[in-house]
């Protein structure tokens, strides 16, 4: 008998293929639908327009967490060209979708309660009415282990059955994560979340590093890593992975931290529930699409204080796809 819910390795390409033509066509922006008139009727044109949701958390030179700024010390720019805010909320209490996704693989196996405990109250402290949070575990391949729920008693009975195994399918992880997020509820101001807890890089040749950061940005999620490393400055061990969910971290808007011991797990979970309730919310739409189809635009925010600009830095996703 299978693994629960474990998808199977030929599924990871189909899913990717439909998920990438179901997505295109949901994407076709500024296409113009002509209403049906009757004689005598005036032209209507309905034109389809994108919100688009920018979370932006704000720190000082100290790393702290700054609150309190408004909507006119920001600017946000669309492949270099300013945009109009649209939506501005501080301290953001808009609804989270998000998928905790764990990593099962053995070498997991000694932190096993700690990381069960820390997981539970993750999802106490953050799940609200408006909230929905799935959990996924992965190890030589990945599986559902609670699907998007606001129910408290249904997670922790989830995270009580975790299944370990011998690999570690990590961008799998990453990729189906963010396309589930995809399927999350439709708010239009819904920030999505991947909170990635593991201790080693991908070692199942499954999706790839740029494949995953792709379907990332294709879902607008910001991810959150946290590196289980007892031995950080151990020199043999090989942190090629580590260095990209550093990246894949910073250009969703998301952040990653070190856990040097497994009791901190807890500590690092807070840390990423402040982080998302201290976030700015700022949204614009989208202007007209540009000819040639599909593509990568690139998302800028800026302080409009040139004193400010130097003192804060600002982290949020760096693009999306349109």
């Amino acid at each position: 008998m299978g693994r629960r819910g474990a998808l199977p390795r030929g599924d990871c390409a189909r899913v990717k293929l439909t998920a990438a033509m179901s997505l295109g066509a949901m994407l076709l922006l500024g296409a113009q639908e002509p209403v049906q008139q009757r004689p005598g009727d005036i032209p209507v044109v309905r034109v389809n327009t994108r919100l688009v949701n920018v979370a932006v958390n704000v720190t000082d030179e100290h790393g702290a967490l700054i609150g309190g700024l408004e909507q006119d010390q920001f600017r946000v720019l669309e492949d270099g060209m300013p945009q109009k805010i649209a939506i501005f909320e501080r301290e953001s209490g808009t609804p989270l979708s998000m998928v905790l996704a764990l990593d099962t693989s053995e070498s997991m196996v000694r932190d096993d309660r700690l990381a069960r405990d820390a997981a539970k109250q993750f999802a106490r402290t953050m799940l609200r009415s408006q909230d929905e949070l799935a959990v996924e575990e992965f190890s030589d391949a990945v599986s559902e282990v609670v699907p998007f729920t606001n129910e408290l008693k249904r997670v922790e009975r989830g995270l009580n059955h975790l299944d370990y195994g011998p690999s570690t399918a990590l961008y799998d992880a990453v990729y189906l994560s963010a396309q589930r997020l995809e399927d999350a509820k439709r708010d239009a101001t819904r920030r999505r979340v991947i909170v990635l807890v593991t201790d080693g890089g991908d070692t199942v040749k499954g999706a790839t590093y740029t494949q995953a950061m792709e379907q990332v940005q294709r879902a607008g999620a910001m991810v959150y890593c946290l590196i289980i490393v007892p031995i950080r400055a151990d020199a043999g061990r090989n942190v090629g992975g580590e260095h990209a969910l550093m990246q894949m971290s910073e250009d969703s808007g998301g952040r990653y931290y070190y856990v040097d011991d497994p009791k901190d797990l807890q500590k690092a979970l807070d840390k990423v529930s402040e982080d998302l309730r201290s976030q700015y919310a700022i949204g614009y739409y989208a202007p007209p699409g540009k000819p040639g189809g599909e593509r990568l635009r690139s998302i800028r925010v800026e302080m409009t204080q040139p004193e400010l600009a130097g003192q804060y830095k600002l982290r949020y996703r760096t693009g999306y796809y349109r």
